[in-house]
């Protein structure tokens, strides 16, 4: 399975991974290789927690768009 991911930087210069699929599905790690592999394990974990739980795993649906500014 493949998500989408968004990277930002916190105050501390940490990176903090998001998995906007998921919700709630967050990680960080001190660098952006790091908070990948975390957001990875978290990703994990939350699949298998759906599946445990007998729930469903929300579809995967984005869009690119274009904005000119």
């Amino acid at each position: 399975m493949k998500y989408r991911i968004t990277l930002q930087r916190d105050e501390d210069g940490a990176y903090v991974a998001r998995c906007q699929s998921l919700p709630g599905c967050v990680s960080q790690g001190r660098t952006r290789d790091d908070a990948l592999e975390n957001v990875k394990d978290a990703i994990r974990g939350y699949i298998q927690s759906l599946r445990k739980h007998g729930e469903p795993i929300p579809p995967v649906e984005e869009e690119l768009v274009e904005v000119n500014v």
